[in-house]
């Protein structure tokens, strides 16, 4: 395990949690997206007993307002680009589910950060947004990802006028799943991850295999693709196998993860 200066990484219970640890805004500067890609490298090399992986922040006030503004210059943009959206490479090939848990200000490459993990959690003091347009530049994940997230519509709105969006409507367009009281927010992430870390991991990785594989898919190849995995991937596990008999045999499964 890797020695961190600026984030934590911990494997609890079945569950990965990194953290970036910059209080109290978080900001992504080089040195901080270097140990990110470290810590998601360790995710990527853990076990089958690994069955989610938690991205959130030190401090109340913000997850993160985005890459160092210092980091966009001349000679470190090609770094900055090339670091921070490792990150995202990175996240694209985890197998396990993803959730950002934010609160406060979540703004730039932090929301970035968050809207690509497959579920974000929100406190209601929640500030999400992407600012970039009123530095003149634009944001490439969001531009990427964003679309497919709120709609083509929503993602305009937010990409081309730099708002920011406060909880409610956050929920509403589907940028965030749910939205926690903030004095409540840390309680109430744990008890979320437990419906995970409580299941089969090959259960989990299968699923979100085929999730990524029908993405897009008009519905008659989507399953196609779904059912030749339900047979030839799922249904091949372990797991699978012992699931179907706990519950014929009125009894609790062991998971075994594979």
């Amino acid at each position: 395990m890797s020695d961190y200066q600026f984030v934590t990484y911990e494997v609890k219970n079945g569950a990965a949690w990194l953290t970036i640890n910059r209080p109290p805004l978080n900001w992504l500067d080089i040195a901080t997206m270097k140990e990110m890609n470290l810590a998601l490298d360790e995710v990527l090399a853990a076990g089958p007993e690994l069955k989610v992986l938690v991205i959130q922040a030190a401090g109340e006030k913000a997850f993160s307002v985005g890459v160092d503004v210092g980091d966009h210059t001349e000679d470190k943009v090609d770094e900055m680009i090339e670091t921070f959206h490792g990150i995202f490479r990175r996240l694209e090939r985890l197998e396990i589910p993803t959730i950002a848990a934010v609160r406060g200000a979540v703004l730039g490459g932090g929301c970035e950060v968050a809207l690509f993990c497959d579920m974000v959690l929100a406190a209601d003091n929640l500030k999400i947004g992407q600012p970039e347009i009123k530095l003149a530049v634009f944001p490439p994940i969001a531009i990427a990802a964003l679309p497919g997230i709120v709609g083509p519509k929503k993602a305009c709105e937010m990409v081309l006028g730099g708002e920011a969006l406060r909880a409610p409507e956050a929920l509403a367009c589907g940028l965030v799943n749910k939205v926690f009281p903030a004095a409540e927010f840390a309680a109430e992430v744990e008890k979320f991850v437990t419906v995970f870390t409580a299941l089969s991991g090959s259960a989990l990785r299968s699923t979100k295999r085929a999730l990524k594989a029908t993405a897009g898919q008009p519905f008659a190849a989507a399953l196609q693709t779904v059912e030749g995995m339900y047979l030839n991937d799922c249904m091949r596990n372990a797991d699978a196998r012992e699931g179907l008999n706990s519950f014929l045999e009125k009894r609790k499964p062991t998971w075994t993860n594979k």
